[in-house]
């Protein structure tokens, strides 16, 4: 772990350096001002003990302005109500702060006021100003650092929130859901590092949250979280790092909607696997029905033959969770879902990229001899034709040459789905570049590694996967006819061998499968040989 958060530290500070130098002077018609306001007398004073005021105000040596004061704003411990603070719109040389709550004894108030407090004139930031306070007789004064990383992405999120509990007679796993932290921090907009200041002698649990209903608890359907497994034991010098993801979201299933003369459609939360969908509705004995998991939604599609009826009925059962509903739908006027087909690409199509035909309604019979592939001298080429139920696609593959031209022709009766339709002849005109048009890439992994692992080539932003390989032992991997461009290399430590990444679960105890990303973007270029060994640091 320490050299995973080192590896994060370093890579942060390069980032920050780069940035430094490459920035540009701008002209300027003088001195610009670039001193932040300071803070030149506090009331009560900074530190104060036994401190028992409501209203506490903070000046200034110019006239300040807020901003974004109630997303900048971090108090620790959070009060119950925001207190109010003025000015709210305007100019002042003082902050005002009149407290609504009823604070705890003997306690260390923080209050982080993040970037909000600028200069009137220039938006100059007195950054990170911290009034500090004790209900008690002394100020507490232990600290706790760590680094916030996101499980999968390759960009940490902004303002996540650090909660740290005290593990006493009244915490326990499901705490965090319904009560605030003993002490909060956060991140802000500027930085994945966190450092809670003035905390108490004691045990403790350590959570991150991406709190988007801004409430300090955890929601599971909105919010990501990361958490520390173990418990801290406070004074400690350790840095921590706290993974954030986000759930799989707890079951739940919607109202289905009649969408299709032929199709009722059921959404869902969860895992597929745990519950069963039946119709208890008398049917006709011609009628027929199947499921299809929707290719890009969590949605199941039910298909029927239609016929004649004022409403369905269905149960759906959750064994495990001893839950059944009963939902009734209605028919409705709505045109059938009939078959349309569609290619995976037109126009030009990369070496290692295997051609689909891609069809709306279930394909339940292919005939690969009502297909015919040519190249631009009319010359037959061999291929292979493969159902892929799981995406509802007919994969046709075959040996692409540079510089070549092709015409499939797609004959009536290639494909044939649930309802007895078949396709119309069609052609699809298909093309390939010149081998020197792609770079190539070879790959070693290193260091810290376990198989089996994924392994991605993705975007500049490392948001769309472009080349995926499955790897269950060392050895170079070759991306081969890559586009001219910039990838990222991301390695999935694939732990239970399912070949998805897999998130966390907080209340089961599991952590994400651990996730790394090479330091550096890969640049191909037209004709390019490049080869990498990716280090991969614990």
């Amino acid at each position: 772990m320490v050299r995973r958060i080192l590896a994060l530290l370093f890579l942060v500070l390069a980032t920050f350096s780069c940035y430094q130098c490459g920035r540009k002077g701008t002209p300027t018609g003088g001195i610009k001002d670039i001193i932040p306001p300071k803070l030149i007398k506090a009331e009560p004073a900074q530190m104060t003990t036994n401190f028992k005021a409501k209203t506490i105000r903070l000046y200034f040596d110019e006239f300040i302005k807020l901003k974004d004061v109630q997303e900048q704003l971090i108090i620790s411990p959070p009060l119950k109500n925001p207190p109010i603070i003025t000015p709210a719109g305007g100019t002042s040389k003082f902050i005002e702060i009149k407290l609504k709550d009823t604070l705890k004894e003997s306690t260390t108030y923080t209050f982080n006021f993040g970037q909000s407090i600028i200069d009137n004139n220039e938006g100059n930031p007195n950054s990170f100003l911290t009034y500090v306070f004790s209900t008690g007789d002394y100020i507490d004064s232990l600290q706790l650092k760590g680094v916030v990383e996101d499980a999968f992405e390759k960009e940490s999120e902004s303002f996540v929130s650090i909660l740290l509990y005290e593990i006493d007679s009244t915490y326990n796993d499901s705490t965090i859901y319904k009560k605030p932290p003993t002490y909060i921090t956060n991140t802000l907009d500027s930085t994945v590092f966190f450092t809670l200041n003035h905390l108490k002698k004691g045990n403790y649990a350590l959570f991150g949250l991406k709190d988007n209903n801004k409430n300090n608890l955890f929601d599971q359907k909105s919010d990501k979280i990361a958490f520390l497994k173990d418990t801290i034991s406070l004074p400690t010098d350790e840095t921590y790092l706290l993974s954030l993801f986000n759930e799989k979201p707890s079951y739940a299933i919607s109202v289905p909607k009649y969408e299709a003369k032929n199709k009722i459609i059921f959404g869902y939360q969860g895992d597929r696997n745990d519950f069963k969908i039946e119709n208890i509705s008398i049917l006709p004995d011609s009628v027929r029905t199947m499921f299809t998991k929707d290719v890009e939604k969590d949605t199941l599609n039910y298909w029927f033959t239609p016929f004649a009826s004022d409403s369905l009925l269905f149960t759906v059962t959750n064994e495990s969770l001893k839950l059944k509903d009963t939902f009734i739908v209605k028919t409705r006027k709505v045109p059938l879902d009939s078959l349309l087909i569609k290619p995976s690409t037109t126009g030009t199509m990369g070496f290692e990229e295997v051609f689909s035909i891609i069809a709306n309604t279930p394909i339940v019979k292919t005939d690969a001899t009502k297909m015919q592939l040519i190249n631009k001298d009319s010359v037959a080429i061999a291929f292979t034709a493969a159902l892929d139920t799981l995406n509802n696609s007919l994969k046709i593959d075959f040996k692409k040459e540079e510089k070549e031209e092709y015409k499939l022709a797609i004959y009536p009766n290639l494909i044939e789905d649930f309802f007895g339709t078949t396709n119309d002849t069609i052609v699809f005109n298909l093309k390939t570049n010149k081998y020197s048009d792609y770079g190539n890439f070879e790959l070693s992994l290193s260091g810290n590694i376990s198989y089996p692992v994924i392994i991605q080539l993705t975007d500049d932003k490392a948001k769309e996967v472009k080349r995926e390989i499955y790897a269950t032992e060392p050895k170079s991997f070759n991306f081969n006819y890559l586009n001219p461009g910039k990838y990222i290399v991301r390695v999935i430590f694939d732990s239970n061998g399912n070949k998805k990444w897999d998130t966390g679960d907080y209340l089961l105890g599991i952590q994400p499968e651990r996730v790394s990303y090479a330091p550096k973007p890969i640049e191909m270029r037209a004709n390019w040989e490049e080869k990498y060994d990716f280090i991969l640091l614990d």
